[in-house]
């Protein structure tokens, strides 16, 4: 039996914001040691699954990178490349089809989201060998999860009554109204939908074929026209675009009469929203969760995350059940009761066109990353790292000037048609309209300042004459 990972690393997790925004989305932030897609990763290797297919944006595919990079036995990984969203029914329908061509019908796909949290690992692994039995055998797996609350964040499975072994699911139902949740669960018939499963690639494509044959047709045109590059498939953003935007629940599962639900044996949360982060900490005896310099006076259940470029300090006074999320650029202060909210919020600085919804406080590229640490009118001051052996583009700007300090590591840098070599404690100027570029060429991370002067400031005035990153 041939085990392959799908991993599906996408969405914006409006509701952890301002940790997670749309550049720098949920499967990127870390809980504990490591982030959620890494260890949705080592989930699937620890079930023995030996292949990886990673279903991401675009524009998070050096972010992708830079987690397998870290990883100590990264597995080999295809990604495939969305151009824009599609929902779950195009992505495992491309899953299948990229299986199927490169490893074969008869492969076990085992789709785990890259924003779940399963502490487990262990209980994990018994469920999934269950789940690889019964797809070995055709039939379509979900993973359910006994309820332990009346959620309405979450969509539910029945059955014919809830236990510990697998049998076939009866429905599915979308996320309820509470007074309905609260039925779902005095029956004792129904699981919460996790949204991973376990099926054949040759499974899962009749399904399609048979319940949702015009999302097929339009992935399997999707997969045609694109380009392989490397490990990953880039596919053409018109092509995408004709897939219909639908949940795999929607398209298939709802249907299909095969699908067995294997109840979950291990501790699970889709970490969708602030309180469900809480919960996933050990709290101290106050039932606070937070870093422990903060200092919290007759504070209860409150919980406190804190990014910044230097040290600083924070304190509560008597404050209860309240999440606290400070970053360097926005500072998030709700109740619990409010935190499945945080979406309202993001709406509205959307609507203002405010960077926070996109870009996080440190910004990530191809090369490393840069932080604004100051900005007023005429200047702003950037702290910029770049990975060893990496460069930025070769570009100019036609609105500001820059200085730069290098602060540690070593530097190339070009200005014109000249180059230094420059270390900690060395500046370069680099004039108004002057192309110019810079390159690590230590075996460590390069670290520098850059002060911008200007009239304007914006990230748009770059113009890239060469890039090693092809985004010229």
């Amino acid at each position: 039996m041939r085990l392959l990972s799908v991993v599906l690393s996408g969405g914006a997790g409006s509701r952890l914001w301002p940790a997670s925004r749309q550049a720098f989305p949920k499967p990127f932030m870390k809980l504990g040691d490591s982030t959620l897609l890494q260890q949705a990763i080592e989930r699937g290797q620890a079930c023995g699954t030996g292949d990886l297919l990673v279903v991401t944006n675009k524009d998070h595919l050096f972010l992708t990178k830079d987690v397998l990079a870290q990883m100590v036995d990264p597995p080999e990984a295809t990604l495939l490349l969305e151009p824009k969203g599609r929902n779950t029914g195009p992505a495992i329908a491309l899953a299948a089809l990229q299986c199927a061509r490169q490893f074969g019908g008869d492969t076990v796909m085992l789709v785990l989201s890259a924003d779940h949290l399963v502490p487990d690992v262990e209980a994990f692994v018994a469920s999934a060998s269950q789940a690889f039995r019964l797809a070995e055998q055709g039939a379509l797996v979900v993973f359910g999860v006994s309820p332990t609350s009346p959620d309405t964040g979450f969509g539910y499975i029945e059955v014919e009554h809830v236990s510990r072994e697998s049998q076939r699911a009866t429905r599915f139902v979308e996320k309820p109204d509470l007074e309905t949740a609260q039925e779902y669960l005095a029956t004792g018939r129904y699981y919460w939908n996790s949204g991973m499963f376990c099926f054949t690639a040759d499974a899962i494509l009749s399904a399609f074929e048979r319940h949702a044959p015009q999302l097929l047709t339009a992935a399997r045109r999707a997969l045609e026209s694109s380009q392989v590059v490397g490990q990953t498939v880039q596919f053409e953003l018109h092509a995408f675009g004709l897939q219909p935007d639908i949940s795999i629940d929607y398209a298939v599962m709802e249907r299909a009469d095969n699908v067995h639900v294997v109840p979950a044996k291990f501790g699970w949360s889709d970490v969708g929203s602030w309180p469900s982060v809480a919960k996933a900490q050990t709290p101290d005896a106050s039932g606070n969760t937070m870093p422990p310099d903060v200092v919290a006076i007759d504070t209860t259940g409150t919980h406190v995350q804190v990014s910044s470029h230097s040290p600083k300090v924070v304190a509560t006074l008597g404050v209860h059940d309240l999440v606290i999320v400070d970053t360097p650029d926005a500072l998030l202060v709700a109740h619990k009761d409010s935190a499945q909210s945080v979406k309202s919020v993001v709406d509205i600085l959307k609507a203002r066109r405010h960077e926070t919804v996109h870009l996080p406080a440190v910004v990530h590229r191809p090369w490393g990353t840069y932080a604004s640490l100051k900005e007023e009118d005429g200047y702003k001051v950037k702290r910029i790292t770049v990975k060893a052996g990496a460069s930025l583009s070769l570009q100019y700007h036609h609105q500001r000037a820059e200085h730069w300090v290098v602060v540690r590591g070593s530097a190339l840098v070009q200005v014109g048609d000249v180059e230094h070599q420059t270390h900690p404690g060395e500046y370069r100027y680099i004039p108004l309209k002057e192309k110019h570029r810079l390159t690590n060429i230590g075996e460590d991370e390069l670290v520098l300042i850059e002060v911008q002067c200007g009239a304007y400031l914006g990230e748009d005035d770059i113009v890239r004459l060469a890039d090693t990153y092809g985004r010229v």
